[in-house]
């Protein structure tokens, strides 16, 4: 039902990297492209990319039921849907897109290899992403890790990074570094079949893969990582767009953030239904649901925001420097965020600004 919405990490291992959160990499479709709007519709047109993950919960809900468009008026809105962060970044900066729902890593290499390219100018979703390990893989403690094998989605993406950072000030080292703790990178779908055969002890993953891997495997659950930041919270997914975008298409991007602000808080006040709208796209766009138990489960540890925890994303850079996963220059981030739309999107609502 369409409801209404007023109610180098490694980021320089040669392209390595992925978006954070790619929790829906189990629906293995190519690029999808579709027009959420009427041929009808004249004027101006906004190009959109997300995942199809619930980390990107308002765009996939948003975009799909028409909200997004009704806030947009007669600005025609394409949507392109991804499965990896890269691709995403990439297809702004060829301009095949204007605007990304995208996980942290992937913006931040982008901002640093495009020299101030790329903007933050929104946040999208925060937590979401658990440590969870074999009821009998014998860890019961921080302490029973020696001889473990633990996986992560990818080398360098955000959850690998706070694994091994993890790892490290809790005293170990893994073995590629002389230690004692493995960790095998892997797609979060053959995570599942990982931990079902035990071949890994555990697995540091985005949501809803943590509630899958309970649910499926019969894993518990070590670590919420919303537990390691302040406040538990910390930036899922964000809203980026060229810098030049920004700068020559203002009204537009006041527009899409009036939409993203309004859906989230509709989300935020109606999470039942919005778990129903978001299996309502899937099935559309990529012929799949997920169970809503599972779903509802792994909703309970994130929410949706149009926050971007600017803290966290400074952090999580300067984790993946001091891992190494950086190169040799710590990275200056200063100058990433501009969210003077959203704040005046935010005034006007009544809403406190993002300072």
């Amino acid at each position: 039902m369409v409801h209404h919405i007023n109610a180098g990490i490694k980021f320089g291992i040669a392209g390595a990297i992925i978006g954070v959160v790619i929790i829906l990499s189990l629906i293995s479709h190519p690029l999808l492209v579709s027009s959420q709007s009427s041929s009808e519709t004249t004027g101006e047109v906004l190009r959109i990319g997300y995942f199809l993950n619930m980390n990107h919960a308002q765009a996939v809900i948003g975009v799909g039921n028409g909200d997004f468009q009704n806030v947009l008026g007669n600005v025609k809105i394409e949507s392109q849907v991804f499965n990896a962060g890269p691709d995403e970044v990439e297809a702004l900066f060829t301009n095949r897109i204007d605007i990304a729902y995208v996980g942290p890593n992937p913006v931040i290499n982008g901002y640093l290899k495009s020299d101030g390219g790329l903007k933050i100018i929104a946040g999208v979703s925060s937590g979401g992403a658990v440590f969870v390990i074999r009821n009998d893989s014998g860890i019961e403690t921080i302490h029973d890790f020696a001889g473990k094998k633990f996986a992560s989605p990818q080398l360098g993406n955000t959850q690998d990074v706070a694994l091994r950072s993890y790892l490290i000030k809790n005293g170990y080292k893994t073995s590629e570094n002389g230690g004692n703790v493995t960790i095998l990178p892997a797609k979060t779908s053959d995570i599942v079949t990982m931990m079902s055969k035990k071949d890994i002890d555990g697995a540091w993953v985005p949501e809803p893969w943590g509630a899958t891997l309970v649910k499926n495997t019969g894993g518990k659950i070590f670590l919420d990582e919303r537990n390691l930041w302040p406040n538990g919270k910390f930036t899922t997914a964000l809203i980026v767009t060229r810098t030049d975008y920004l700068q020559s298409h203002p009204d537009i991007i006041q527009k899409l953030l009036e939409a993203h602000v309004k859906e989230t808080i509709w989300i935020n006040n109606n999470k039942n239904e919005a778990i129903d709208d978001f299996n309502t796209q899937l099935q559309k766009l990529a012929d799949k649901t997920i169970q809503n138990d599972v779903l509802s489960n792994a909703f309970s540890r994130m929410d949706v925001t149009y926050d971007p925890v600017k803290s966290s994303v400074i952090t999580s850079a300067d984790s993946a420097f001091d891992l190494g996963f950086l190169g040799d220059k710590k990275p200056d981030l200063s100058n990433i965020f501009d969210l003077t739309i959203l704040n005046k999107v935010l005034q006007e609502q009544n809403l406190p600004v993002i300072p």
